[in-house]
């Protein structure tokens, strides 16, 4: 069976090369191997399942015939097949028709063969080819856990503003959302594929019966992820979760395009999202959204492009920074817009830490569906365990925790750690959405690293409206 110190070894083999600089580097390499691996072991399946498969890889660059050989093809040799023939083809890989040579061809598009060393890059090759058979069941299971691995190893080499879920988040926001077979299903900013693997779960495990249902689940999938590596890792995730051709996992930013430009195609019946937060997005990509609406706060974006995308009586979660529950300005005008064209019926409070070591941000899940206004919001605050003060990465949330929410949900009823808000006092607070629990004991000032938290968002905040006012600024002179 896989462990995740197998990933390791692999590692260190990278370390001795001179060509790999830094733990980015090395996830970059180890992802594009494996992505091969696991699409050559997926493509064993499907021929033993269709008779008439055809591969959308030219026979000489499937991994079987120049990487499965522990004796074959290195040094030299192996390098100039690499970077002469196998990448230059894979970016160019013309499609005619195969959505799956779309999906490598994408997939390839950013990527690079960072190893000098051709000994070297064929000893990482044959310890994925003896550790990893990606066809049992076993590997499958263990290989998620590396890749939370391998996405501690993306945090900590330096992707600011990117907090990957927690598996049990993820889970209850699927559950409770509850997507069923046939509605189309989408995460505009997908990162490795966390809540649609999480999703694909959840149908297969309560809704697919047959054949049909299974193909009806496999065109359901939709994902969008702006940078390469995640995208990669995502679309790898997908055929390791049984996706035959993840061509909905587009390589694209969501908040590129004009609000605008999407229109009814384009909506779905239920969005899963932890979008990018802390972060802001790179000039110009506000101007794709209503002058009312633009900010460079990623977050706050996301929540605008939610509301379009989804159809009326569609159904979101969501994962939210406090600073967009009580901040001012654009953020009170997207409030309004989301309590007048959505339900928001339920905000789940999470407690500090669960995205450690990623962020200390307080965080929070919003459920809502499109089509109707908010009467009421339900709160519940999720408490920690029993004789637990924070979450750690030895301690993190786990699922259980939200069993008490799951009871609580269709019979609701206020208790220490629930309670409801009408929107009329939403609206007389200004859209504030930072509605403390009642029933706590803590009516003082509030927490000194939880106002400092705030403080810091908001002067975050404050420094991308100065910068863009200057920006605005600087174009309207230089236009005179």
């Amino acid at each position: 069976m896989v462990s995740p110190t197998q990933i390791k070894s692999i590692q260190d083999i990278m370390r001795k090369d001179v060509g790999v600089d830094g733990d980015a580097q090395r996830i970059g390499q180890l992802t594009w191997l494996v992505f091969l691996k696991v699409f050559d072991d997926r493509e064993s399946e499907l021929e033993l399942i269709e008779d008439d498969y055809a591969s959308p890889l030219p026979e000489k660059l499937r991994w079987r015939n120049w990487a499965a050989d522990p004796e074959g093809i290195t040094g030299d040799a192996l390098l100039d097949f690499v970077n002469d023939n196998l990448f230059r083809t894979l970016k160019g890989l013309q499609v005619a028709g195969n959505p799956m040579a779309g999906v490598i061809r994408d997939a390839f598009e950013d990527a690079y063969n960072y190893m000098k060393s051709g000994q070297l890059l064929r000893q990482v090759i044959n310890k994925l080819n003896e550790d990893f058979d990606f066809n049992r069941s076993d590997d499958r299971h263990v290989f998620n856990d590396i890749y939370e691995q391998i996405l501690k190893d993306l945090q900590s080499a330096g992707n600011a503003g990117e907090y990957y879920t927690p598996r049990a988040v993820t889970q209850f926001m699927v559950d409770m959302v509850d997507p069923k077979l046939g509605e189309s299903v989408l995460d505009p900013a997908c990162g490795t594929g966390g809540f649609l693997t999480c999703t694909i779960e959840h149908i297969r495990g309560k809704y697919v019966k047959s054949v049909e249902d299974e193909h009806t689940l496999q065109q359901s999938i939709r994902g969008v992820e702006k940078k390469q590596l995640p995208h990669l890792l995502c679309v790898t995730n997908m055929l390791l979760h049984g996706i035959d051709c993840p061509s909905n996992i587009r390589h694209d930013n969501t908040l590129a395009r004009p609000l605008t430009d999407y229109g009814p195609k384009d909506r779905v019946d239920v969005i899963v999202t932890n979008p990018p937060f802390g972060g802001m997005e790179e000039d110009g990509i506000e101007q794709n959204f209503p002058q009312a609406f633009r900010t460079r706060e990623t977050a706050d974006l996301f929540l605008v492009l939610l509301m379009r995308l989804l159809k009326d009586g569609g159904r979101a979660a969501l994962v939210l920074p406090d600073g967009t529950l009580f901040g001012e300005g654009v953020k009170t005008r997207i409030k309004e817009k989301l309590l007048e064209e959505c339900n928001l019926h339920t905000i789940v409070r999470l407690p500090n830490g669960v995205f450690n070591p990623y962020t200390g941000i307080k965080t929070n899940l919003l459920f809502f569906e499109k089509g109707k206004p908010t009467k009421d919001i339900w709160y519940y605050e999720h408490p920690y365990p029993a004789g637990q003060k924070s979450y750690n990465k030895t301690n993190p949330i786990r699922i259980e925790e939200f069993e008490a929410e799951k009871k609580w949900w269709k019979k609701r009823k206020a208790s220490e750690f629930a309670w409801k808000v009408s929107v009329k006092e939403i609206i007389e607070a200004g859209y504030n959405l930072d509605q403390k629990n009642p029933h706590s004991a803590d009516t003082g000032p509030g927490d000194p690293d939880e106002l400092l938290q705030q403080f810091q968002e908001l002067q975050t905040q404050v420094d991308a409206t100065r910068n863009q006012l200057k920006a605005e600024l600087a174009k309207s002179l230089g236009g005179k």
